[in-house]
Parts: C-alpha cells; structure tokens; sequence
C-alpha cells in the first residue's frame, strides 16, 4: 500500500482516525460481537485474504504511540475487498491439489495407453 499516501493525509488532517474509532464505524458481525481493536490492527499489519489470494491492508501509520489512520485510506480499504466486474478469477492450487491432480491425469494417460 502506498504509505507515502497515508502519511501525507495524516499529516495534512484530512479526516484522521484513530484505530480505536474504526472499531466502532465497523459494524459487528460474528456472533453480534463489536468488531476489536485488535482484529482492525490486524487489518493493517497482516491484511485481509480477497478472492484470488492478494492481501488488502488498512492503511495506517503509528503516530506518537497510537495508531492512525483516515476515512480516505478505510473507504480504500473496504472497496479494494468488494468483488470485481467481469470473470471470476480461481485462486491458485495449493501443492498438494495439483500433486493429486497431476496423478489422477497420469492414470488417465495409462488407461488409454499414452
């Protein structure tokens, strides 16, 4: 993510939020349970897994102790976990799923004598 970007909102004011208040913009979900502090620093250490495999981060930056981040950099990060337009993308085979199917292929092969 473009931390460069992050900064500058900071720094220039525009519509700085602290981490805390993202706990309470987002609504609960699991169970009815408030959404944690937390779970949102999680958000912009490690990043949330989208369709396709690609990690979306929220954009924050620590700020004497706390940590900030913008409305700008939230709506970012919510728009970059929405489902694109056009054709779906399947994430990638893990190992052991084209191991298994590389060998099902072989068998395939042998019956028809390939």
């Amino acid at each position: 993510m473009a931390t460069h970007q992050i900064v500058t909102e900071v720094a220039a004011g525009e519509g700085v939020i602290p981490l805390r208040e993202v706990t309470r913009r987002v609504p609960a979900f699991r169970l009815g349970k408030k959404t944690t502090y937390s779970c949102v620093l999680r958000w912009s250490l490690k990043g949330v897994r989208v369709p396709g495999g690609q990690r979306v981060r929220l954009e924050a930056v620590r700020c004497g102790g706390r940590w900030l981040t913008t409305e700008a950099a939230l709506q970012r990060f919510l728009l970059a976990q929405q489902p694109t337009e056009g054709p779906a993308r399947t994430p990638p085979r893990s190992a052991i799923r084209r191991r298994r199917d590389s060998e099902r292929a072989g068998e395939r092969l042998k019956k028809v004598g390939i």
